[in-house]
């Protein structure tokens, strides 16, 4: 129950940090002390998106996205998956995100990360 108290409070907690240039970097530093990284995934059985987010020592973003073919038969040869990595500074992110109004939208930090990142969203395939 604290688990969910706490990811709750994270979730409402980033919104409020975002009217602040200082709050917000304040805020993102304090989430990679307490979990290292944020991750996320989007997969089918033909296809899929992994992301990895972390905070290098520059205190920039790094955005890790690695995308992928599913095996699906015996003898199918597959591409080797793709990884693509993208630095952005806290503060950039914070006015991608202002930017792209993210915070007036129902999304968690890892919804917006995972947004970012360029990775489908489930809810995406589920509304076709």
């Amino acid at each position: 129950m604290k688990e969910v108290e706490m990811m709750a409070d994270t979730n409402s907690d980033w919104k409020k940090a975002l009217k602040s240039k200082v709050t917000f970097h304040d805020f993102i530093i304090n989430y990679f002390k307490e979990h290292q990284e944020l991750t996320g995934s989007y997969d089918i059985p033909s296809y899929y998106e992994h992301y990895v987010v972390k905070l290098d020592k520059h205190e920039q973003l790094i955005i890790t996205l690695t995308t992928g073919m599913n095996q699906s038969g015996d003898n199918v040869s597959i591409p080797l998956p793709m990884k693509e990595k993208e630095k952005m500074s806290i503060e950039d992110f914070r006015t991608l995100i202002l930017n792209k109004k993210f915070a007036d939208q129902n999304m968690s930090l890892a919804d917006v990360f995972q947004t970012v990142a360029g990775v489908q969203s489930t809810n995406d395939d589920n509304s076709k």
